[in-house]
């Protein structure tokens, strides 16, 4: 008796095994301070910060990524990567 999907679950990864080779890789992208910081965000705004790891793995894996990124670094990259705020501006008559 075979279960469903058995075959299938032993090809393909699982979110357990890229979650770790991400965190492998970002280690060797992140310097400590920044590693801390993108942790840090991703308590906070978890979505912000699977957008910034992509993008910074996506810079590694097309090779532009020239040493390790500083927490100065990783700042810019936060701050270009957050949405604008909205402001409102209420007149009262």
């Amino acid at each position: 008796m075979s279960y469903p999907n058995s075959e299938e679950d032993n090809n393909q990864p699982n979110e357990e095994q890229i979650s770790a080779q991400k965190d492998i890789m970002l280690k060797q992208i992140l310097s400590a301070d920044a590693r801390l910081r993108l942790n840090n965000v991703k308590m906070v705004k978890p979505e912000l910060a699977n957008l910034v790891e992509n993008y910074l793995l996506g810079l590694a894996a097309q090779g532009k990524a020239q040493g390790q990124i500083t927490d100065e670094q990783l700042k810019q990259i936060l701050m270009s990567a957050q949405q604008p705020k909205k402001d409102f501006k209420i007149n009262r008559i």
